[in-house]
């Protein structure tokens, strides 16, 4: 009791007050126009209506909200300045995770396979969970560049708009099927990425960031404008579906060929493909992620975390940075290229619309969300900001309100990431032997 006494004692009511009151007037200034004025149509042209109420209660809701954290902030710290090892705490919470992870990673795969055959799992679940494992992959592959190599790539959508309008024109002037775009469509974006490398290669921080957005934003204003190749703004239509080793998954077939439902003697519904699509999502996701995990134990995936940690000390050891940047660029491009293939033959139409900043910008906070460099947290990542804002749809215009207070809660909770914390990819002993015993093998041609 007197232990609480002299916590409240020493807890500042009036600078909390205070706090509270400068939280709630930056709300009230982003709330009167988000909220208070809404435009209507009206008889005589476009009219404003205000929402005064929403106004109120989002600005004492922000009030109380800050007055709470504040209280708890200060009585945890006893009424004295807070310090707090933020950085172990969150080392110790994504150590725990990622040993859960060798666990739950089987079971969540066990589930992913499962869940089209679940009993909710309708037309809406099934496509959503397809829409969610675009962006994982998409993550996945932007892992490799951001989290790996520490290179920030602000127009990643672009080897997304070009592995997604390869596999159009492909299909389109050449008449090829979806398997057979797959991989061209992957070269393409690589090959793409490898074009972006080039100019980048002297630049890193700010200035590569600038690079990179101004590819993005080349890729779709070409693809906006070259009508007579890409149909411009009109974008491009009956995009042909993929098909189950040559059944096409539709009601009826071209004369003398079968469908899929009429070659295993079922009724036609059209789940099949949904869920055909979702495996096939699946199956590219995780060969990503396969991927991933192989080439960063290989000598260019270190070389892609010397390059992130320090590049003067990358080239002492006699890397090459021109080869480890195009690398990264390439392979990252390539996953984005099959990702636009599968969300082209999903969509079965695409235009340049489907492309802009704000998917490059989505795609990189789920990878600085989940943890750069970590797998299981841009998986998280991408299920809590593209599945959880499927939750909240019903809200309509308030949807986005929901996207960005997820994302500002993530970073409050986990300013480094989900899963900031990952174990080293190379160790050059278990910890067990004596430091001696490792110098001494090293000195004497190497540990065996």
């Amino acid at each position: 009791m007197n232990e609480n006494n002299n916590r409240l004692r020493g807890i500042d009511i009036t600078a909390l007050l205070k706090e509270s009151a400068i939280a709630a007037l930056v709300a009230l200034g982003l709330t009167i126009v988000m909220l208070g004025l809404r435009t209507v149509d009206t008889t005589t042209g476009l009219g404003i209506t205000t929402r005064w109420p929403l106004v109120v209660l989002a600005v004492v809701s922000v009030f109380v909200g800050r007055l709470l954290f504040a209280l708890r902030r200060e009585w945890k710290a006893g009424g004295q300045p807070v310090q707090r090892d933020r950085k172990k705490a969150e080392h110790r919470a994504a150590i725990i995770v990622q040993r859960f992870s060798t666990i739950g990673g089987p079971l969540f795969i066990a589930f992913a396979l499962a869940l089209p055959l679940l009993p909710f799992a309708d037309r809406y679940v099934v496509d959503v969970a397809t829409y969610v494992l675009i962006y994982v992959m998409l993550g996945w592959g932007l892992n490799i560049v951001v989290g790996l190599a520490g290179l920030l790539d602000l127009g990643y959508v672009a080897f997304y708009a070009v592995g997604a309008y390869s596999y159009a024109l492909f299909a389109f002037y050449f008449d090829l099927s979806f398997w057979v775009c797959l991989p061209l469509a992957g070269l393409c974006a690589a090959g793409f990425g490898v074009l972006l490398g080039f100019p980048v290669l002297r630049l890193r921080g700010d200035y590569l960031a600038i690079v990179t957005l101004g590819f993005g934003e080349i890729i779709r204003v070409i693809l906006l404008n070259w009508y007579s190749f890409t149909n411009g703004p009109d974008g491009i239509s009956g995009i042909p579906r993929p098909t189950f080793f040559g059944l096409e998954l539709k009601r009826t077939a071209a004369e003398g060929e079968q469908t899929f439902h009429q070659f295993f003697n079922l009724d036609y519904s059209t789940m099949h493909r949904l869920i055909f699509l979702y495996y096939l999502i699946l199956i590219l996701a995780l060969f990503t992620n396969f991927f991933t995990l192989r080439i960063r134990k290989m000598p260019i995936g270190r070389a892609w975390e010397a390059l992130r940690e320090d590049e003067i000390a990358c080239r002492s050891l006699g890397i090459n940075p021109t080869n480890t940047k195009l690398t990264a660029f390439a392979l990252g491009a390539m996953f984005a290229g099959f990702a636009g293939s599968f969300f082209a033959t999903r969509q079965a139409f695409i235009s340049p619309e489907s492309f802009t900043f704000i998917e490059s910008a989505v795609i990189l906070a789920i990878v600085v969300l989940g943890g750069m460099g970590s797998q299981v947290g841009v998986a998280i990542a991408a299920v809590l900001l593209i599945g959880g804002t499927e939750l909240f749809r019903g809200l309509e215009e308030y949807r986005m309100l929901a996207f960005g207070g997820l994302m500002v809660a993530i970073m409050v909770w986990r300013p480094r990431g989900l899963l900031a914390h990952r174990e080293p990819t190379i160790k050059l002993h278990s910890g067990k032997a004596p430091p001696e015993e490792v110098i001494k093998a090293v000195t004497q041609g190497g540990m065996k």
